[in-house]
């Protein structure tokens, strides 16, 4: 399974939003700046983040977006999902089960944990922790070295 352009751009884009709108609306063409992408294309995913809640959009010339909760609220799932839709590896386990070959597939289970893992990972792991690691990258450390 591979996560596409619209998973990573939406989760690239919601940490910079995170990083970057603390206290004030942020515009989407700062952001898309910032990343070195597409403004259009990453309104067309704030469009679905919007609906699913990840963020919140004001209009108006002091405009912008902010992120609807702390960030130690959303997961990386809960960003990716929206515009990536499922997670699962395979689409016969999107169907509620209904696969016609469900009962003699030798893969199920295979596929099943292999979406349970995906999914478990996706989870467990929040904008927070994403948040610190960006803005930990950031800042130049310099390491101390004993002998």
């Amino acid at each position: 399974m591979k996560i596409s352009t619209k998973g990573r751009y939406a989760l690239e884009a919601v940490v910079d939003l995170a990083h970057n709108s603390k206290e004030e609306l942020e515009s989407l063409k700062n952001v898309a700046q910032r990343l070195g992408k597409s403004k259009n294309y990453l309104e067309q995913l704030f469009v679905q983040l919007r609906k699913a809640g990840v963020v919140v959009s004001v209009r108006g010339a002091q405009g912008g977006y902010r992120l609807a909760k702390n960030p130690e609220d959303f997961t990386v799932g809960d960003i990716v999902r929206p515009v990536e839709g499922s997670l699962l590896p395979v689409h016969c386990l999107e169907d509620d089960g209904k696969c016609p070959n469900k009962e003699v597939c030798p893969t199920m289970q295979v596929w099943g944990k292999v979406g349970m893992e995906i999914n478990r990972v996706m989870d467990q792991i929040t904008l927070q922790d994403l948040l610190v690691c960006y803005e930990g990258s950031m800042t130049d450390v310099e390491l101390e070295y004993y002998i």
